[in-house]
């Protein structure tokens, strides 16, 4: 059963990027106290909280200080160490516990646990050197995508194999860093997202399918609804709440899928945590993933998301920023997110603009034709 935590009460969060500066807030909004653990002073999410402890993630006293000081503990992003984790189990409440951890932090072991539980996955090969990567190739064909099996965001970590005149020397270099993993790369026709939250009870909010466009690999726009068959929808959603139960879901998780040209799904990766994609969620439903990650880990029943109105949500990375702000007074449609990083660095996520619309086509048309996103 879960325990309650009341406003009043303090949430620690580990992680102080954007993720947690949208948990923050909406812990704030709900009357709670935050602390925040990240190692960069005056992080996105310390400058929405009522207090930093400025130490690295796996920094076991920094985050027993952090425990001690906090009702109820959660993360932003899902490189935490599930060791540590257990550890302040002794000081505070963890009610995400580590599994949903221990399977998406390793490739294989979340490839393993989509399979031995019947969810249907893309042809892969476990890779540990270049011989091995060659029958690999053999076996799982080309193209495909050879990945790191720990780390690596964003397209980092990963090289894609489009024919036989792939460099050997860069698949060495990628498995210098560890064991691999070969994905078949399938007709992608394509990549939506399903983000759902819990609470320890099993009960389930479920947002909408959003799909989204990726630019070099990085998240570029999301809209909800996603254009996909009716069937297909529903075949995401009873995946996603499948998988959900069966980590033990407390908090926010997003499923992401790829869509084939007959759409069949297969499920691409499993985030344990609040998701990019999902940040439209603020403006177009009447909960956003981050106020049902804050009902999911205090214990509070879970509500049925309703989608408000259509949605685009564009993320606005460093070389985007300037542009946008300069930008910002002539679009009053825009809801305006920045971060507050202290750099600016190409590639870089520092915020995104969410545009509710009754035409995600036309919207999605207007922000392809402007040259703030052409760089």
């Amino acid at each position: 059963m879960n325990k309650i935590h009341l406003p009043g009460e303090t949430i620690g969060i580990i992680g102080g990027g954007q993720l947690g500066q949208m948990m923050a807030a909406s812990a704030k909004e709900k009357g709670f106290k935050v602390l925040i653990l990240d190692p960069t002073p005056n992080c996105p999410a310390a400058q929405v909280s009522d207090g930093q402890i400025v130490s690295s993630y796996d920094d076991l006293s920094g985050l027993i200080k952090l425990a001690k000081k906090c009702d109820v503990l959660t993360y932003e992003f899902e490189n935490v160490d599930a060791e540590t984790i257990s550890e302040v189990k002794k000081y505070t409440d963890v009610p995400q516990g580590t599994k949903a951890l221990i399977v998406t932090q390793n490739r294989i072991r979340e490839k393993s646990f989509l399979e031995d539980n019947g969810f249907p996955v893309v042809k892969h090969a476990i890779v540990n050197s270049y011989s091995e990567f060659t029958s690999a190739i053999e076996s799982v064909g080309i193209p495909a995508i050879l990945k790191t099996v720990e780390g690596g965001y964003d397209g980092k970590g990963q090289l894609r194999i489009e024919d036989n005149s792939f460099s050997e020397n860069d698949v060495q270099e990628l498995l210098t860093s560890g064991t691999c993993i070969l994905e078949a790369q399938i007709d992608l026709l394509k990549e939506v997202s399903v983000v759902i939250s819990g609470n320890s009870n099993g009960e389930q909010s479920v947002f909408p399918v959003i799909e989204n466009e990726h630019r070099n690999n990085i998240l570029h726009i999301s809209n909800c609804p996603a254009f996909i068959k009716a069937e297909t929808e529903q075949e995401c959603y009873q995946i996603a709440a499948k998988i959900a139960s069966g980590l033990n879901l407390v908090g926010t998780m997003c499923v992401e899928f790829f869509i084939d040209t007959k759409h069949q799904v297969y499920v691409n990766e499993i985030a344990p945590r609040p998701h990019n994609s999902g940040h439209l969620t603020i403006e177009a439903c009447n909960v956003s993933q981050f106020d049902t990650h804050i009902l999911g880990v205090c214990g509070w029943e879970m509500p049925k998301v309703k989608l408000f109105e259509s949605a685009i949500m564009v993320n606005l990375l460093g070389q985007h920023l300037q542009p946008a702000k300069d930008a910002i007074t002539k679009h009053v449609d825009w809801y305006f997110h920045d971060y507050g990083k202290a750099e600016a660095k190409h590639n870089r996520k520092m915020g995104h603009i969410t545009i509710l619309t009754d035409n995600i086509e036309l919207s999605k048309l207007q922000i392809q034709n402007d040259p703030i996103w052409d760089k």
